[in-house]
């Protein structure tokens, strides 16, 4: 492994997911084999990590700035950070290598913003997060995304979906980069309140975010600033799950974030989504 690659490992043998047995040296190589799926959504955006570097049931801590003593070929851009109003040197993975050394750190989640270093404001995603609050369950939140899929498709407009996961489901439109977060926002917002009224199960207003047995249909994560968990990134969880790129037509009820693990999603299909970054779409319907 260091004859192909600048990154010096450590403590390969570290514990990072207990309950099942999966070593920091698993987890750098599941992001190896998912470099090719993951680096088109890592290219030029400022991460936000959580590390875990003594595993999943130990604190754990967010990560902005660039650690360090960093290698000197990792890629940066010091930027605004509103939330901790300062200037933040932020990680740029544009290459296996810094996506092989993200995971050394033991950086179990990798989060995105919705929008590239050289255009902050102009996102290149319209971003729906479905989230089930209990009794709620995954399942219901199949069910409303297949509605909002409907709504889509009837806009004339190609949605992609993928696993948070956790306990929900992200769909994402690809846009052509001349909205403003405020115009996304509000077009997500707007397609969120026609559901709720379509369907008593969903709710699309921040207020009523825990509601129980609710769908809630997020679109504040629409926002400078806000991120979203990247396609193929691990999250911390017991089992290991990854938050994962599927066809609409895979998609069921019964299935259960916990199909989609670090051990389950190398012997998925390796491109649901493989012409998303071609399909750039107006949001105005057609």
């Amino acid at each position: 492994m260091k004859k192909l690659t600048k990154v010096s490992f450590s403590n390969l043998d570290k514990v990072l997911f207990p309950q099942l047995c999966v070593t920091k040296a698993r987890f750098i190589e599941y992001y190896i084999k998912m470099a090719p799926q993951m680096l088109p959504f890592l290219k030029d955006r400022p991460l936000v990590l959580t590390r875990y570097p003594e595993g999943v049931d130990k604190q754990g801590f967010y990560a902005k700035n660039a650690p360090n003593g960093m290698p000197d070929w990792v890629q940066t851009a010091k930027l605004y950070s509103q939330t901790a109003r300062r200037n933040v040197n932020y990680i740029i993975c544009n290459d296996v290598d810094t996506l092989i050394w993200l995971a050394n750190l033991a950086a179990i989640e990798i989060h995105i913003p919705l929008s590239r270093v050289d255009e902050r404001e102009k996102p290149d995603f319209a971003f729906f997060d479905l989230d089930p609050e209990p009794p709620a369950t995954f399942g219901d939140a199949v069910e409303i995304a297949f509605l909002l899929k409907e709504k889509l498709d009837q806009l004339g407009l190609r949605s992609y979906v993928k696993t948070s996961g956790k306990k929900g489901l992200h769909i994402l439109v690809p846009v052509v980069r001349q909205y403003t977060f405020k115009e996304t926002r509000a077009f997500v917002h707007a397609l969120g309140i026609q559901l709720m009224k379509q369907n008593s199960k969903v709710v699309s207003e921040f207020a009523d975010t825990k509601k129980p047995d609710r769908v809630f249909v997020d679109y504040t994560q629409n926002s400078h600033g806000r991120t979203m968990v990247c396609p193929y990134s691990l999250r911390v969880t017991a089992d290991a799950t990854v938050s994962t790129p599927i066809e609409w037509s895979a998609l069921r009820k019964k299935l259960k974030p916990s199909d989609f693990t670090i051990h389950s999603v190398l012997e998925l299909p390796k491109a649901p989504w493989k012409d998303i970054f071609e399909n750039r779409q107006k949001l105005e319907a057609k």
